[in-house]
């Protein structure tokens, strides 16, 4: 009798494990599916930012050094789309990320300052849609980021909470990270006159 009592305790620990390990599998692979996510959307934001180069190059020649800050920020946020999908639990990779991503959002809002300046880009057809297309991808991207995080969110609490910890230290399932892109734009007092 007590051989079959330690049985069934021992059936009832290992069920346990298999059901929290799973638990975290799942929890795991939906932040990951959640960052392929964000990969098409800032994927598609970076493939736009060549053609509204070349739209504003025709109207900005003085202007050189906005538009080569601009390729420069999306060649470097290329580059970190890729470490970070290579690895999204990387915290690191996911800081290169957030930063390069923050860089291309502030070279973006300095082209789109100076465009001002010039009537006949705004008024081109092209610059419209590239415009309003990229205003779309980042809304986009702003949805995918948000989902990513929640997803984060749950697989790290999930994975901090016990007995679940227990299981995740010995399984090495390793904290995800956030994913916060800054809008520079956001962090700007913004200016009130009342003239």
């Amino acid at each position: 009798m007590e051989v079959i009592i330690i049985l069934v305790v021992l059936l009832l620990l290992v069920a346990g494990v298999v059901v929290i390990y799973n638990r975290l599998v799942k929890l795991r692979n939906r932040f990951k599916n959640a960052f392929a996510q964000i990969d098409v959307q800032l994927t598609r934001r970076h493939d736009l930012i060549p053609n509204l180069v070349e739209t504003a190059r025709a109207y900005m020649s003085h202007e050189r050094d906005t538009l080569e800050a601009v390729v420069q920020a999306r060649n470097q946020a290329e580059q970190g789309l890729r470490n970070a999908a290579g690895d999204p639990t990387d915290p690191s990779r996911m800081q290169q990320l957030s930063q390069a991503e923050s860089g291309l959002s502030g070279a973006l809002g300095r082209l789109f300052a100076v465009a001002e300046n010039y009537p006949d880009l705004k008024a081109n057809q092209n610059m419209m849609q590239l415009s309003e297309e990229l205003t779309s991808t980042e809304n986009r991207v702003a949805f995918a980021r948000q989902a990513y995080n929640d997803a984060v969110m749950a697989y790290n609490t999930a994975r901090e909470v016990f007995p679940n910890s227990l299981i995740a230290n010995t399984f090495n399932f390793r904290p995800a990270a956030l994913l916060e892109i800054e809008d520079p734009a956001k962090r700007e007092v913004p200016q009130v006159s009342f003239q």
